[in-house]
């Protein structure tokens, strides 16, 4: 039975890291009709749904209001972080940037999440952690400035700048989370159900909803495939895999495969430097997780 949890984990680990590389194509597809914030009321609507259907048919909707009753203040902070704030800086960065540069950036919340961990969770940083941090920002200097360091010359500069914001976002987000006893699936449903509201109210003071159905469908496929279904399979996988860590490490690929579509599909020329920086920061990551693993007591 064990073996076939592993393959069942690995089956929904690949599905899920698929559905994430398409995702950046479909932000910048969504993005050449639809303002951001259009962008993502959209999407957290369909996301709402799809969270509800999947939420339902595991608990009751009293269980879902026990925990929503029992944490309103967490539930609205964390919806104000996901799907709000986080989604319209990283869809705003998305709006300035090459896909492949904004894709590999916001890859950094890993890296960021060591570095919030130190005054939010009382951790500190270790010798690894520096040097995982130090590889990852001369990825993102690479990336951003197209290989061209010295030069400092950016496609946006206030993009690179909401890109890396936009990590920080995520990591507080999981950070938050970690205090966080509720079940994974009904914490997300109820943080979507917080903060789209936000968005509505957001969208309809900036830019008002959308006229037409171009970029509709693209919206709606964020909305299903980024910020629902998705995390429900790598929740899922993550739940099933006896060896957790081979299950995570499929994320690595993600990004890659994200470019061949974004080549593919959206006919940026991928540079050399995007490349170089990416796996910079993908080695640093890896890097760090396999310190912390080492140093971490073995039973």
């Amino acid at each position: 039975m064990g073996v076939q949890n592993q393959k069942q984990a690995m089956v929904l680990g690949i599905s899920a890291v698929l559905l994430w590389s398409t995702v950046a194509t479909a932000f910048k597809l969504a993005l050449q009709h639809l303002t951001p914030l259009q962008l993502l009321s959209i999407a957290s609507v369909t996301s709402v749904v799809v969270l509800f259907v999947a939420v339902i048919r595991r608990h009751s909707w009293c269980e879902v209001m026990v925990f929503w009753k029992k944490y309103p203040l967490r539930f609205a902070v964390l919806g104000a972080l996901n799907p709000f704030l986080y989604y319209v800086i990283l869809f705003q960065a998305y709006d300035l940037l090459p896909a492949q540069q904004a894709q590999s950036l916001n890859y950094t919340w890993a890296l960021v999440l060591s570095l919030l961990a130190v005054p939010i969770l009382g951790q500190s940083l270790q010798r690894s952690d520096i040097i995982a941090l130090v590889i990852g920002y001369l990825g993102v200097l690479v990336i951003s400035t197209r290989g061209d360091v010295l030069g400092m010359e950016f496609v946006s500069g206030f993009g690179v700048a909401l890109a890396l914001f936009s990590t920080v976002l995520w990591a507080l987000y999981w950070l938050i989370n970690t205090k966080n006893e509720t079940p994974s699936e009904i914490s997300l449903l109820l943080c979507f159900l917080n903060g789209t509201p936000l968005v509505l109210l957001a969208t309809l003071l900036v830019d008002g909803m959308p006229n037409g159905m171009a970029g509709v469908v693209s919206a709606v496929y964020v909305g299903v495939f980024e910020m629902g279904v998705t995390f429900i399979l790598w929740m899922n996988a993550m739940k099933l895999a006896m060896y957790a860590s081979r299950v995570s490490n499929l994320i690595f690929l993600s990004p890659f495969l994200s470019l061949i579509l974004i080549h593919s599909i959206l006919g940026e020329e991928i540079a050399n430097a995007t490349y170089l920086g990416l796996v910079m920061i993908v080695l640093a990551v890896v890097y760090q997780q396999y310190a912390a693993y080492r140093t971490k007591p073995q039973c």
